[in-house]
């Protein structure tokens, strides 16, 4: 050990040949126990301080393999000069490691009672009159939390004395920041009520520390206070409770404070992103959400001034918070301003304020998709005019909010596609190459949900997508290739005239090999399957063998999104070629298996000490040897995800599930691996890879179900586990999209099995459910414990809502009448969605739920008749055109089925439902639901209604024009009175006839409804033959016919 000092000296030269020797010599003496004293004594005594500290570094490195090693004399002497060291040496860096020292060594002799005096001794340090004292009590309790905080929590109030008298420290700056930073560490280990209630005394300080910092120019200290914030934002303890409104006002200093970092200004504009998504309740109850968004929507006319890769955009930032407000809060106090904002601005002198203007409105339009559907005509009149601007970066972002209304404004904003469609057509021709990579974007997601009215824009539109296929943008061309993608699936058979040079200009695509153009042969492969998708299998099949080539080279490329387009390109060849897929699957399977067992890409990166020592720690990793270096118990801080895998694992998984479906028998050799992966994926940490997972094993499911013999063993352990899975999913999992995508797949199993064969899940599952309709389940818990606001306050999640609702009346399906008893525990729950105060789409909801319960009970629904029928007759009058059919809807079906306790409602829903008849309805679809709740009440109760009034109103309804779903109810009705000769019917034979023809000659009518019409004719013509062929003479000859052809079979049947 003599010659360590001269090690040590040698490891601090820039000499690397030096360095080397010096680390070889060091981890040889490393295996020796006496180590450790050497190195405390170079702590003290050394000359330089860079060697002190170097000491140290390598002292906390090495201490834990040899501290057990050492008599309990020379302990004791370490743990003395260490704390000497502490208030004696002179040299900051040097403290901060002798303080790591420490926190290590009081990890092992805390728990073990063998440092009863460290404690008392810092809590004395930090009371002292020297400013270093003070300071480096709080560097250690920093350094002592990330070893032992569990053991200091039984010490937090005096703890907190010491953070308080830290942070209000008014002689030394020094101290008051390491108390910010002793505060950042302990925050994590807070969890009793006292515990809260006394942390929420440090808030005020914190904030003026971090102010104090900004003052003077220290941001990167300043934004601690938000890492602190971070944290506590995402606690379940209720940390920030009254505090929030002062954190949002400080956040909302920095963020709009434009000489500050981007960086600084960004983690105060990440705070109001965290608060908007874990705190909404809280956010709306104290009043902030205005004063945010009064703030974020002019940060958002800020232009992009990065300098520096690692800094983030404020625009961009306050852009993520606009959406993840949208997401979360009210809309209500969401839209307005926003719209406010977007209105005022989008005449702005300032280009900037104007691309603020259409991005506001673009950003938002996901979260609040419901109210900006009423308002589309004024929002889409803005954005149509700032795409002609003269300025590009508002024509950029009028492209990229034309793209997001088209995504999330459906299916409303199609209506406008011919005012849309010419306007973007005009933007791909910008002279600006970015703006004309928005255009195309928007284009693709305009395109994606048209279907024939594409047609009259086809020729125009593929001229200008060839053209810039051409491009020598790859960024042009792949946005291009989506493009013409979704024109392709809009335009579907129409498209086999271009799909020659498209195929053609892929194949050029699909042999890149140079890693920047990999991402262009991604999406022609992409390209080729949904093209393949759009024209059919006699089309695409003969030339698809050369592009399955293709397609199967590129997996040999080592690129992640290739792969994951190739996973996607096969899932649409399996849906084109089905069976046909077979002689592939011994190829695609085990690629897409790999796929999914790829390693996950997640990375932790704890920071392994205080800044200082850094570039220390990195010099000496090599001698750390196998040795404990204690960083497994720090709180980890940076989480990173290859999404580049997560995209590929999702795609892959869905394949699996689709050669599943296609191929059923053929794909069972991959069964049990396949069942394996998709077990794994179902508990997956993120969530698109197991809304994939869930899909893929229904299909899995429905293979087996064809490959097998219904009542099979398979079978029936097929449909354990997956009820298992799907009901362990509902109750555990907190992404409300793949919990929605369960209920919706639970449903399909529940329709295709046998009450035996889910009977001992009906338990389990009506629990999981009637969870979710009270909104208790893991996946609706925001975690916003700081609030006792109201929750009727916070919207839910609609769709995830629609798809449990859908559940109940799949198992009244399942169980019949027998239902009813498990049903009542759910009525409660449902019926506070059909409250006045709720918004239209829950009213509509619980009614259209109560209607197909009903449906499927029978007279077991007569029990909530009371209470259901009156809210039915309600909605009837609803400003809401869907709100009007479920409740037409639901008043048939209750009355259907409620026997004699309905006729009392007969005549108040007559009333209710005339309007719906009368001109001033407008909505085709209402229409038809209110004939077909006539049509249920005439089954129901026929001498219990004034036909003579009731048959002419019904009848002038016919036919019907957007619901042909009530076909069989209405037609066969009509039918029905017919065959038991009716007097009250027989004078509307006349305008009968052409109705009954009208609906035999269309495609969408089922064959047994088209034979009971022929039926009825039939027996029309029997009682009254010269009138009748004077009727059927006067169609028309397609009518005609079609009606003779009924009534021919019918007579050759023997009806």
């Amino acid at each position: 050990m003599d010659h360590l000092e001269f090690l040590l000296r040698q490891f601090l030269v820039p000499d690397n040949e030096a360095r080397k020797q010096a680390e070889e010599q060091i981890r040889l003496l490393s295996k020796d126990p006496q180590l450790v004293p050497a190195l405390l004594h170079y702590v003290r005594s050394a000359q330089s301080p860079e060697v002190r500290q170097l000491a140290g570094v390598l002292l906390r490195k090495k201490i834990t393999g040899h501290w057990m090693q050492l008599s309990p004399e020379t302990r004791n002497s370490v743990k003395s000069t260490l704390l000497e060291s502490i208030t004696l040496e002179p040299s900051p860096p040097v403290r901060r490691a002798s303080a790591d020292v420490v926190s290590v060594i009081a990890k092992h002799a805390i728990p073990a009672g063998e440092w009863p005096e460290l404690l008392p001794f810092l809590h004395q340090c930090s009371q002292s009159a020297q400013e270093e004292h003070r300071e480096v009590a709080l560097i250690l309790f920093s350094s002592l939390t990330e070893t032992i905080g569990d053991l200091l929590r039984p010490h937090f109030a005096t703890l907190q004395g010491v953070f308080v008298s830290g942070l209000n420290d008014q002689q030394s700056n020094r101290v008051r920041v390491a108390a910010l930073k002793a505060v950042g560490a302990f925050v994590g280990y807070i969890q009793t009520e006292q515990e809260v209630l006394m942390f929420r005394e440090l808030i005020p300080p914190i904030l003026n520390v971090s102010r104090m910092c900004l003052a003077n120019g220290d941001e990167d200290v300043a934004i601690l206070a938000f890492e602190i914030f971070d944290e506590l934002v995402e606690s379940p303890a209720p940390l920030l409770g009254p505090t929030i409104p002062v954190i949002v006002q400080f956040a909302l200093e920095v963020c709009s404070n434009k000489h500050l970092e981007a960086n600084t200004r960004y983690q105060a504009i990440q705070i109001l992103s965290w608060l908007s998504k874990y705190k909404p309740k809280t956010l709306v109850k104290h009043k902030m959400v205005g004063p945010i968004l009064a703030v974020m929507c002019p940060i958002l006319a800020e232009p992009d001034t990065r300098n520096h890769d690692d800094e983030v955009a404020p625009e961009h930032a306050a852009a993520e918070v606009l959406d993840t407000m949208a997401m979360n809060l009210p809309k209500k106090h969401i839209f307005p301003p926003v719209l406010h904002f977007s209105v005022s601005n989008c005449r702005n002198p300032d280009p900037n304020y104007r691309d603020a203007a259409v991005m506001a409105l673009g950003v938002i339009s996901e979260g609040c998709f419901e109210v900006m559907k009423t308002r589309l005509e004024e929002v889409l009149a803005l954005v149509l005019e700032a795409l002609k601007d003269k300025e590009q970066v508002v024509r950029g972002a009028a492209s990229f909010a034309l793209g997001q209304f088209a995504e999330h404004l459906q299916p409303e904003i199609n209506e406008y596609y011919e005012r849309v469609l010419p306007c973007i057509f005009t933007v791909l021709s910008d002279p600006v190459p970015e703006v004309q990579e928005k255009a195309f974007y928007s284009l693709a997601a305009f395109c994606e949900n048209l279907k024939e009215e594409i047609l009259p824009y086809l020729a125009p539109l593929m001229d200008k997508l060839l053209e810039a296929l051409q491009s020598n943008r790859r960024d042009i061309q792949e946005t291009c290739m989506s493009a013409i993608g979704s024109a392709a699936a809009a335009a579907e058979a129409s498209f086999v005239p271009y799909t020659e040079r498209v195929l053609h200009f892929m194949q050029g695509f699909m042999v890149l090999t140079k890693d920047e153009d990999l991402p262009a042969r991604a999406r022609a492969t992409e390209l080729v399957g949904i093209v393949g998708m759009a024209v059919g299998r006699s089309v695409i099949e003969p030339v698809l063998p050369s592009f399955i080539e293709a397609a199967l080279e590129g997996f040999s490329l080592d690129f992640s999104e290739l792969r994951e387009y190739s996973h996607g390109f096969f899932s649409n060849v399996a849906e084109i070629l089905e069976e046909g897929l077979t002689p592939y699957l011994s190829r695609i399977v085990p690629l897409a298996l790999a796929s999914c067992n790829l390693d996950d890409g997640t990375a932790f990166d704890p920071a392994d000490s205080d800044g200082d020592n850094d570039d220390l720690d990195k010099g000496i990793g090599s001698v750390s040897s196998d040795e404990d270096e204690d960083t497994d118990s720090k709180r980890i801080r940076n989480f990173s995800v290859r999404t580049g895998v997560l995209d590929e694992k999702a795609a892959a998984t869905q394949a699996l599930g689709l050669y599943a479906l296609h191929t059923k028998s053929s794909f069972m050799p991959y069964f049990e691996e396949t069942l394996k992966v998709l077990k794994k994926h179902l508990g997956y940490f993120h969530e698109d890879v197991r809304l994939q997972a869930v899909i893929a094993l229904q299909h899995l499911f429905t293979a087996i179900r064809a490959a097998f013999p219904k009542t099979s063993n398979f079978c029936s352990a097929a449909t354990d586990i997956i009820m298992e899975q799907y009901i362990k999913i509902m109750n555990e999992d907190d992404d409300k999209d793949t919990v929605s995508q369960v209920c919706s797949s639970i449903v399909e199993v529940i329709k295709s099995v046998t009450y035996d064969s889910v009977e001992k899940f009906i338990g389990p599952l009506c629990e999981a459910t009637l969870s979710l309709l009270r909104q208790e389940a893991v996946c609706q818990q925001t975690g916003d414990t700081d609030s006792d606001g109201d929750d009727d306050d916070i919207e839910h999640d609609e769709l995830l809502i629609d798809a449990v609702t859908d559940v109940l009346p799949a198992l009244g399906s399942c169980m019949g009448a027998s239902f009813e008893p498990l049903f009542r525990q759910f009525y409660e729950p449902l019926m506070k969605f059909a409250k006045p105060t709720r918004p239209p789409n829950d009213r509509t909801m619980a009614v259209a739920c109560v209607a197909e319960v009903a449906k499927e009970i029978g007279t077991a629904i007569i029990p909530y008749l009371d209470t259901s029928m009156p809210i039915a007759i309600k909605e009837l009058a609803s400003p809401d055109a869907t709100n009007r059919r479920n409740g037409a809807y639901c008043v048939g079906e209750l009355c259907r089925n409620g026997g004699e306790k309905a006729l009392q409602y007969y005549n108040s829903i007559l009333v209710a439902l005339h309007p719906l008849f009368g001109t001033g309805e407008t909505d085709n679809g209402v229409r038809d639901n209110a004939a077909g709740a006539v049509a249920r009440m005439i089954n129901a109760q026929p001498n219990a209604l004034p036909l003579n009034q009731i048959l002419p109103v019904l009848i002038s309804a016919l036919p019907l024009k957007e619901d042909m779903e009530e076909s069989e109810t209405v037609y066969g009705c009509l039918c029905g009175l017919i065959s038991a000769s009716h007097p009250q019917i027989m004078p509307f034979v006349p305008q009968l006839v052409p109705v009954f023809a009208q609906v035999v000659v269309s495609k969408d009518t089922s064959t047994v409804l088209k034979m009971g019409i022929g039926r009825a004719v039939m027996q029309l013509c029997g009682q009254y033959g010269d009138q009748m062929q004077t009727l059927l003479s006067s169609l028309p000859p397609d009518e005609a016919t079609a009606l003779g052809s009924v009534m021919k079979h019918d007579s050759q049947s023997g009806f």
